[in-house]
């Protein structure tokens, strides 16, 4: 049984894993029973992650479901994912990456060169916001929860003149008319592991295991190594606004990491490059001359 969140994209990405898991081992499509779990996350949309418990708020309820044996498997958008998982479970699969980038979503404009001071922007993450405040000072951001759906139904009501999602579920959900623009990763650096689905099990299920091997994307699998290395080091949460990426050439892997203060006062940033094998240290590493950088009460909230 597989587990996952009920929103479209959630259930895009379990269809997706059974789908590979159903070719690999060539069974029917009905032998994994997708289940839909409600996490506190989904049911709490009127408030900050950050006021209600950060990241783990849309993974508790389903990791419980897994470690009592309601589900065998979980998945999940690795850019929601804590660092760390709950005893008795772990998350070593991830299927091929899609596009990390973020879109910039607006029925008028095509960038945010394009808007005016004062425009209003939408967007429920910090570090969207903090990079947007960094980039744009003019303009008024406000909170705008709610899965994708949801998000551009507030755009259509005018509650926001744009918003920002990831180009990876607009692909996956093949929504190809909604007025998007990619933004490239120079200009805006994306979440931790943006693009990448994971596949979660518990530490003793052997036979899971074995199936969830064969449809592992080495690939991603190196790439998140060093990008969730990083965050760690930053003892990263949705109440603090880190980006970072790491891709692969030849047998190197290059990284790039940005942490800023929350109001996008100010960002630091760096990036190196080093053997594939070394990207979790190299993560590490980076995220260590961050934080020198960055100094004392750099990620002190200040609204």
């Amino acid at each position: 049984m597989i587990g996952t969140r009920g929103s479209p994209l959630a259930l895009a990405q379990a269809y997706e894993t059974r789908e590979r898991l159903a070719k690999a081992f060539d069974l029917p499509f009905d032998a994994f029973e997708i289940v839909v779990i409600k996490t506190t996350g989904d049911k709490i949309i009127d408030r900050p992650l950050k006021e209600i418990g950060g990241k783990g708020l849309f993974t508790r309820e389903i990791e419980d479901d897994m470690l009592s044996g309601k589900i065998d498997i979980a998945v999940h958008s690795m850019k929601d994912m804590p660092t760390l998982q709950p005893e008795g479970l772990v998350l070593e699969t991830y299927l091929p990456r899609e596009d990390v980038r973020d879109a910039f979503i607006s029925p008028r404009a095509s960038g945010l060169e394009e808007l005016a001071p004062g425009t209003v922007v939408g967007t429920s993450s910090l570090r969207r916001k903090a990079q947007l405040k960094l980039r744009r000072p003019d303009l008024d951001v406000v909170e705008f929860r709610g899965n994708l759906q949801t998000r551009l139904k507030k755009l259509e009501e005018g509650v926001a003149e744009a918003t920002f999602l990831a180009m990876a579920g607009l692909k996956r959900l093949k929504m190809d008319e909604v007025p998007k623009t990619a933004i490239e990763v120079e200009t805006m650096l994306p979440a931790v592991a943006q693009g990448a689905i994971g596949i979660e099990r518990r530490v003793e299920d052997s036979r899971a295991a074995e199936m969830l091997e064969a449809i592992h994307d080495g690939t991603t699998g190196q790439r998140l190594a060093a990008e969730r290395a990083f965050l760690a080091a930053l003892d990263g949460s949705c109440e603090t606004p880190i980006a970072g990426l790491a891709v692969l050439e030849g047998g190197t892997l290059h990284l790039r990491g940005e942490v800023l203060r929350p109001d996008g006062s100010e960002a630091v940033d760096d990036a190196l490059s080093c053997v594939i094998e070394d990207g979790a240290e190299a993560g590490r590493e980076m995220a260590g001359k961050l934080l020198a950088q960055a100094g004392e009460g750099f990620f002190d909230w200040r609204g």
